[in-house]
């Protein structure tokens, strides 16, 4: 019975177990019985030992192996530096060290991708069902634009951004400037042709807003491309007041726009000034109150055909207030906002009819309210009001400044619904009513919009 149990037992265990057993033995098929149980224990406890031991055999190869492609010749240069160590020069030991393959140099100056420029692209369709009174109705399929945006921090302190617009006839320069911040503390510099911070919307792409096109005030004194020129603007955080935040930018630009700076044929500069004040009514509910104003001259005027210099003031006046509430654990899924900006515009001229100096002044209001309904899924209105002023000359190049028709006026009603099918991706269905008296004939135009953005800034309103 004894001769049973393995060579492999611990020899110990077995001496204890014979000294110990003929004492404790009773009954000799129970002592059987109990060998057997140990025998059995005990060869368990062995392969087990044996499995495990094999295991860890493994597991050290693979980290050797591991260890000898991480380290290449380690052992090698390990030796060699044991050898000087001891005394041996160099030379000696250059002959234990295998040669080694010359290594290409590669000049990586040629091709350095990591400074290439960020590029976006964003396309703009339109299609359009228009009626007009007392005509035809008539339909449209309409590329707007591609904007082609160029982003790129030239260093730690300078960045550059370009915005080009290819049409369907043409292409021109958007946007093209450069930021430099922190000049001093709190005053970021920028130089180029930008967009200007005439109130809120001014500043956006077409492609951003919350809505198909600009409000209609913002075209009609503006132009339809809103205020865009090239100069300096200067950004200042002013200190907190109240708990709010304030914020002074002054723009010199070329006064280029053509509404209201179309006869300054010296280039005589404008100047913006925008002050601006943020603050938190509650964790949830944030507001923003504006004012800017906006100041340049015109020198060359036509009348009768012919040419007169005479230098007049224009100005601008604009007023805004944003309010947006939007719950900080479902900001994602629910916010709504309500915004209205005023605007008054009045331009000191010599009349084209040659009835002397005179002045145009026009001013609009609109507000908006939008409510997001889900993460993909946007609803909104937007009312506008414009108020020209009335010339009897206005059609010999004053309008939409100015109409010959008595108490001249125009307003819109633009309800839509915006579906995001992506960051990406997003499908604008809006309807617009236009009217108004002695400003055109009214209008109902049924707008489906597609706007999609390849790259890295998506739907960026600048």
């Amino acid at each position: 019975m004894h001769g049973n149990l393995r060579t492999g037992a611990p020899p110990v265990l077995l001496m204890l177990l014979c000294a110990f057993t003929p004492a404790f033995a009773k009954d000799p098929a129970a002592e059987d019985a109990r060998f057997e149980e140990l025998r059995k224990e005990m060869e368990d406890m062995r392969l087990r030992h044996e499995r495990e031991m094999a295991e860890l055999r493994e597991e050290v190869e693979r980290l050797k192996a591991a260890g000898a492609a991480l380290a290449g010749d380690a052992d090698g240069e390990i030796e060699r530096l044991l050898r000087l160590a001891e005394g041996e020069t160099p030379e000696a030991t250059l002959g234990t060290i295998a040669p080694t393959e010359e290594a290409p140099f590669i000049d990586r100056g040629l091709g350095l991708q990591a400074l290439n420029p960020e590029i976006s692209i964003a396309g703009d369709l339109l299609t359009k069902y228009i009626h007009r009174e007392d005509e035809k109705a008539e339909s449209d399929f309409s590329v707007r634009v591609f904007d082609v945006h160029v982003e790129s921090y030239l260093d730690p302190y300078t960045k550059m951004k370009v915005a080009v617009g290819l049409f369907p006839d043409d292409a021109s320069l958007g946007e093209g400037y450069v930021t430099r911040f922190g000049v001093l503390p709190d005053l970021n510099i920028t130089a180029g042709k930008f967009r200007q911070d005439f109130g809120v919307v001014n500043r956006w792409h077409k492609h951003a807003l919350d809505q198909v096109d600009f409000p209609l005030p913002l075209t009609q004194i503006f132009g339809p491309g809103g205020l865009n020129q090239t100069g300096f603007s200067f950004e200042y955080r002013l200190p907190t007041l109240a708990g709010g935040t304030q914020e002074a930018i002054l723009q010199l630009t070329e006064g280029e726009n053509p509404r209201l700076f179309g006869q300054n044929s010296r280039d005589l500069p404008s100047a913006l000034l925008r002050l601006k004040h943020y603050r938190d009514l509650d964790k949830d509910t944030y507001l923003e109150l504006a004012g800017t104003a906006l100041y340049g001259f015109n020198d060359e005027w036509s009348v009768n055909d012919a040419k007169e210099d005479d230098r007049r003031a224009t100005m601008a006046l604009g007023a805004d207030i944003s309010l947006r509430w939007e719950p900080t654990d479902r900001m994602r899924y629910a916010n709504l906002e309500w915004r209205t900006e005023f605007y008054f515009a009045r331009k000191s001229l010599l009349a084209p009819d040659g009835s002397g100096g005179d002045t145009v002044k026009a001013l609009g209001v609109y507000t908006s309210l939008q409510r997001q309904l889900s993460r993909t899924v946007e609803i909104g209105i937007r009312l506008d009001y414009y108020r020209p002023d009335h010339k009897d000359y206005a059609d010999l190049g004053i309008e939409p400044l100015a109409f010959t028709g008595r108490n001249p006026r125009r307003y819109q009603v633009s309800p839509y619904l915006t579906w995001w099918q992506s960051p990406f991706v997003k499908v604008r269905l809006e309807v617009d009513w236009i009217d108004g008296h002695h400003t055109g004939p009214s209008e109902l135009v049924l707008v489906l919009q597609i706007v999609f953005a390849a790259g890295p800034h998506k739907h960026e309103r600048y």
